[in-house]
């Protein structure tokens, strides 16, 4: 059983694995890892793109999170729509065509940059602020929901948590996020070559993945105003639907499955 920490490296053996089929030469490939808030996404994807780079291969990381819609689009969208349409992160918040097109500028081996968000200005980085790649081997699609699939619209009648009960009785927003994600994402994730989940436990493990996670980003920034435990527990409701949907067929669909324990011990990867 090996220890992967919410701060600390993945073991060198599973970037070295998920890199196995890829050698130089090869058409350029899309590597997805999806996985729950605090799973190591970001870690594990930086240490792919280092054991490539030590095997010869060019590789760099697009997050799912650089394609946010800016504050001002979402606030358009929680007053047309509804209001927790102004919390980034749920299906309906991505800008999905942008992330398309650098996925076909990697695979043609052209020149682009890859978008970044600032998440303290709630913004999309200046596009002459974001790097250029050029003649990339390996793009590493890293993201929470990558892969998810919508439900049924009857599964949707029932309010999920104190969140969907309290905030969207009628269900305008769930049912506005799952079409978002029926109609818009397939295209996206049918891009990726291969996709990696990082399967926890279940779904009760995110708010304290998430706290942890909360912690390490204020000690790193002691003089940003973070959130405290309750509002870490309201704000992991807002993708709790897509998560436990994710948890249900991830495991089937995923190309690469990690199990972990509640301490992100690698149970077994299949």
């Amino acid at each position: 059983m090996s220890t992967a920490p919410a701060s600390g490296p993945w073991p060198e053996t599973l970037a070295g694995r998920l890199l196995a089929r890829l050698r130089p030469g090869d058409a350029p490939r899309v590597l997805g890892i999806s996985g729950l808030q605090g799973t190591g996404k970001s870690t594990l994807a930086a240490q792919i793109v280092s054991t490539a780079a030590a095997r010869g291969l060019r590789a760099a990381v697009l997050s799912l999170d650089d394609l946010y819609l800016d504050r001002g689009a979402r606030l358009a969208l929680a007053r047309d729509v509804h209001p927790l349409l102004a919390t980034r992160g749920p299906p309906g918040t991505h800008e999905v065509a942008l992330g398309l097109s650098i996925i076909d500028a990697v695979r043609g081996r052209a020149q682009t940059r890859l978008p970044r968000f600032d998440k303290l200005g709630d913004r999309r980085l200046p596009e002459g602020a974001w790097p250029r790649v050029h003649g990339l081997d390996l793009l590493v699609f890293e993201g929470w929901c990558l892969g998810a699939t919508a439900q049924d619209d009857a599964a949707l009648a029932a309010p999920l948590n104190a969140l969907e009960r309290d905030e969207d009785a009628e269900g305008v927003w769930r049912r506005w996020c799952n079409a978002a994600l029926a109609r818009d994402y397939p295209p996206l994730w049918g891009a990726i070559d291969t996709l990696a989940f990082l399967q926890p436990p279940g779904f009760e493990v995110v708010p304290e993945w998430r706290w942890q996670q909360e912690r390490s980003l204020q000690q790193a920034a002691p003089g940003i105003r973070g959130m405290d435990r309750a509002q870490i527990g309201r704000f992991v409701q807002h993708y709790e639907r897509v998560s436990r949907r994710a948890l249900q067929t991830l495991p089937m669909s995923a190309d690469v499955v990690v199990r972990l324990d509640a301490q992100r011990r690698i149970l077994a990867m299949e």
